[in-house]
């Protein structure tokens, strides 16, 4: 019989498990940017509870802020298989997926106790399963509203209070169980309230891929298409290939670049039948495009400090 979830909880999943593998190593960032995320999640899940009380005491979140396609979501995904591998040594990790857009309500008062609810009892009791928990929160702007620019019309003091209500759930989870990690992506950081912001232990900035990074998307795609038919083997292996189609998806979000590749497939019916006769004026085709789709969001990457995570 399948588990009955909790209000707002959209998934409960034992980690480490096989079939988590994989996007850890999809989104292709710097490695100091991986081994951060790793170190301040290790940190918390391993050591919290000897560091609860102290001056230093990490709150248990990571924020992880950026456009959409900048791989935000893969990226916390693979941390959390990345993390429970470390710790398995150790005991076993909960991920909870956690839904922030369950919580708003137009009833006054009730977004407030529902958040209550989940920071209070929801996830106290499912972290009491496992030595280690991780909870993951997609689109955390839903749920932490910036209070200074609650509108009027959407009454300003229910949000104010669930807004409230998030960062007294989270200090008190933190000292309820302190070996518990937040992990939560944002496609716009200037709507979340800076006072949840300012509790983050870790807030990594992602953006567009950079010129360099392009034909590694590229070729990491059509690796995953040879896994399947190998007979693009051959193609996977072509930097040149890489390059060239790579110059003409420049300025698109990780996720684009990925569906680009895979929308070469779909350019002629015989390659649909049979993915195998995929050539360079497929990918080139498709390349061009989804350039063209995107328009006006092919100019410009955006300054190098917000170039943290690079594909979708």
């Amino acid at each position: 019989m399948n588990e009955v979830l909790p209000h707002g909880v959209t998934g409960v999943h034992a980690l480490p498990a096989d079939h988590h593998d994989g996007p850890w190593d999809a989104v292709l960032v710097p490695s100091r940017v991986k081994e951060r995320l790793l170190a301040t999640a290790l940190l918390v899940l391993r050591h919290g509870a000897r560091l609860a009380g102290s001056a230093t005491a990490p709150h248990g979140l990571i924020v992880l802020a950026g456009p959409p396609g900048t791989g935000k979501s893969t990226l916390a995904r693979g941390l959390a298989q990345a993390v429970a591998r470390e710790l398995a040594p150790r005991g076993a990790t909960t991920l909870v997926e956690a839904d922030p857009h369950a919580f708003p309500s137009e009833l006054l008062g009730e977004s407030q106790r529902a958040v209550a609810r989940l920071f209070g009892e929801t996830l106290p009791e499912l972290a009491a399963r496992r030595p280690h928990t991780l909870v993951l929160f997609d689109e955390v702007e839903a749920l932490a509203v910036r209070r200074q620019s609650a509108s009027f019309d959407t009454n300003p003091v229910d949000v104010h209070r669930a807004t409230d209500a998030v960062l007294s759930g989270l200090d008190s989870l933190r000292a309820a169980r302190p070996g518990t990690l937040l992990v939560v992506t944002t496609n716009f950081p200037e709507a979340v309230d800076e006072a949840f912001l300012s509790r983050a232990d870790l807030l990594v900035r992602t953006g567009l891929p950079g010129g360099d990074v392009v034909p590694l998307i590229v070729a990491d795609s059509l690796r995953e298409l040879a896994a399947q038919w190998p007979g693009l083997r051959a193609l996977a292996g072509d930097e040149e290939t890489h390059r060239a189609v790579a110059k003409r998806l420049a300025g698109l979000d990780g996720r684009r670049i990925r569906k680009a590749v895979h929308a070469a497939l779909a350019q002629r019916l015989a390659v649909a039948r049979e993915p195998e006769l995929l050539g360079v004026r497929d990918l080139l085709s498709a390349a061009e495009e989804a350039a063209a789709e995107s328009g006006s969001r092919t100019a410009g990457t955006g300054p190098e400090d917000t170039r943290s995570a690079r594909s979708g």
